[in-house]
């Protein structure tokens, strides 16, 4: 009888995340609302990924069936684009350009008043979106022409249909890349209004995870081949997987705190107001503040080299150049991991306004405890930035030498890029960042969140994609 109500006792624990989940996706399904957004969502990426298959004009689809993926930058923008850039796509650019225009923007709103201006109001942030859109525009008739040049390489010959001239070539290259490129923006929009989360972060983590499944069937394969190790090894590799997976979650939402208090606070509309005073709440200050952008500046850096290698006449000059080039190298990972950290305090510097941060809270009667208002409040929150900023760039330095460090342990390439590195980054913060949405439409109406133990946090202080 102890047997019996030891097993049945087991079974009811083991089965209760089961119906936790079951239950939960009862709740979400419930929800007509969110059902719709689900499904908007979903119907959108199928569009985008069935595009990702169809063949520019002039190319023949069938030589491209064994066309790999290039690789530097190249690469990194193959990887963006769902492989669509490696199959001569009309999605072939994907979003790059419109993210390219958006980050351009950005800046301009450091170095230009009138656009830090604009960017504080309403009617402004709705004319730099316009203003997104135009630049987007003529980035990608930029990138497409450089594109058709990619295409007339030797690696895409075979694939040229010759009935295609030149100028007739590139004209329909331009206008279909540019068209696919502003329909693929547009679908991202919409994804962002009438569906779940960030649409251009979703499209993105998409085409980056659509490469995991057939990575993990060649990676099981080349295990279990003479000499691959076998099961078991197969085994620790994912074991080791989902311990980077869980490390960059709390690299995405690690968070420091600091202390806040409102002399006066006003809570409710106009009609039921109330005022409390001596509330206490906190500023959530990011560990990444950055996001996964130090790690695209540094790839993008160390693509340079690759350039001039060429160009190189000796054979030690040669030999610099191809460590240089290659990630696995540990001349490589170190200027690598410095660049990671230098642009993430370059670009925490650039997004993160410490002076406009304790202006608000002095509009808002909230003062830090023991620190008084304007300027040393300023100084207090930059120092406090500085400080955990460090650590949260050694652990993406480390996080973008992981595939590297795969590599050299003869993991298959395509798997090894998924032991951190642009593409988990990118993928773990959109995910929680989905979750999030989804939390938050379900706590609306009053069901359970989705974990026990609080709230999921998303990239709510700087999503960098």
């Amino acid at each position: 009888m102890r047997l019996l109500s030891f097993i049945r006792i087991s079974f009811q624990t083991n089965t209760r995340p089961v119906k936790k989940l079951i239950s939960t996706l009862k709740n979400i399904w419930s929800i007509e609302e969110l059902r719709k957004r689900i499904l908007f969502t979903i119907l959108l990426v199928a569009v985008y990924r069935v595009g990702c298959y169809i063949a520019l004009p002039g190319i023949n689809p069938a030589q491209l069936t064994d066309k790999q993926g290039p690789g530097g930058l190249l690469g990194i923008l193959d990887m963006f684009a769902g492989g669509a850039f490696s199959r001569a796509s009309i999605f072939a650019l994907g979003v790059m350009p419109y993210i390219s225009a958006s980050i351009f923007m950005q800046l301009a709103g450091i170095v230009v008043p009138q656009v830090a201006k604009m960017q504080r109001e309403e009617s402004g942030r709705r004319k730099i979106n316009q203003y997104t859109r135009y630049l987007t525009v003529f980035v990608t008739a930029f990138q497409a022409s450089a594109y058709v040049a990619y295409l007339r390489s030797p690696q895409y010959a075979a694939a040229l249909i010759p009935e295609f001239s030149a100028f007739t070539f590139w004209l329909c290259t331009v206008m279909v890349l540019t068209a696919g490129t502003l329909f693929v923006m547009w679908m991202g929009e919409k994804i962002t209004d009438k569906g779940i989360g960030n649409g251009t972060s979703l499209i993105i983590m998409v085409g980056i995870l659509a490469r995991l499944p057939q990575s993990l069937m060649q990676e099981f394969q080349a295990k279990n081949i003479g000499g691959g190790g076998g099961l078991l090894i197969f085994l620790v590799e994912m074991a080791v997987f989902i311990a980077v997976i869980v490390g960059l979650i709390l690299l995405t939402q690690g968070v420091r705190k600091i202390p806040l208090n409102y002399a006066r606070r006003i809570i409710g509309s106009s009609n039921a107001a109330r005022e409390v005073t001596g509330s206490r709440d906190f500023i959530p200050l990011k560990v990444n503040s950055a996001g996964v952008m130090p790690i695209i500046f540094a790839q993008a850096m160390m693509f340079i080299p690759t350039v001039f290698t060429g160009f190189a006449t000796s054979e030690k000059a040669q030999g610099i150049m191809s460590s240089l080039s290659d990630h696995t190298s540990l001349v490589y990972n170190i200027i690598y991991a410095v660049l990671v950290i230098a642009f993430t305090y370059f670009y925490t510097a650039l997004i993160f306004n410490p002076t406009e941060m304790a202006d608000n809270l002095k509009r808002n009667n909230s003062f830090i405890p023991g620190v008084k208002p304007g300027e040393p409040t300023a100084d207090y929150i930059a120092a406090i930035m500085d400080r955990i900023t460090l650590p949260g760039a050694i652990f993406l330095a480390a996080a973008g030498i992981l595939p590297g460090i795969a590599a050299l342990m003869h993991v298959t390439s395509g798997f090894a890029s998924f032991y951190g590195g642009t593409s988990m980054l990118i993928g773990v913060g959109v995910i929680l960042d989905t979750l999030q949405q989804i939390e938050s439409h379900l706590l609306m109406r009053q069901y359970d969140g989705l974990m026990k133990t609080g709230r999921i946090s998303g990239r709510t202080v700087a999503s960098s994609v």
